[in-house]
């Protein structure tokens, strides 16, 4: 069954790149489309209703293989927030280490998402987007130095 989508990924993508040039400052504008779009990922590539993924107020979805609930509370629920979760979709923080500090809750026996967390995708997008400004700061570190080369020049 096709993960019924919400978010346009294209904006999906630009939305985590807005998010990664300054996480602290990244509002629910920004916020809502990166979250659900990792969300909507990590459905389409671990199809199934065994865990609810939960990230309020922008989305949860169901993923992984298992047992299927109808009603009431899923056999297996993980639930954060929104700056820690797109730290685990794209690399940035461990499962292991957001367990430890608190910043996930999860039970139920399929509640540990380390196998599947990074996410591919969102990891590549992210890793594009900072090697991309690590470039543009070396061109404009390059041509202040040849400017004050030149003035020096010709002092």
């Amino acid at each position: 069954m096709a993960i019924r989508r919400r978010t346009d990924p294209d904006e999906g993508d630009q939305a985590l790149r807005d998010w990664d040039a300054d996480p602290a400052a990244a509002r629910r504008a920004i916020l809502g489309p990166a979250v659900r779009h990792t969300l909507e990922l990590i459905a389409e590539e671990h199809p199934g209703h065994a865990v609810e993924l939960r990230v309020p107020p922008y989305g949860a979805v169901q993923a992984l293989p298992g047992v299927r609930h109808t009603r009431g509370t899923p056999p297996a629920v993980v639930e954060t927030d929104a700056a820690t979760w797109l730290a685990l979709a794209v690399g940035d923080l461990s499962w292991t280490d957001a367990r430890a500090s608190g910043r996930i809750s999860a039970s139920g026996e399929r509640s540990d998402l380390s196998e599947i967390l990074p996410l591919p995708g969102p990891r590549r997008i992210i890793r594009a987007a900072r090697a991309a400004r690590e470039s543009a700061g070396e061109q404009q570190g390059a041509g202040g130095t040849g400017a004050q080369s030149s003035a020096g020049a010709a002092s």
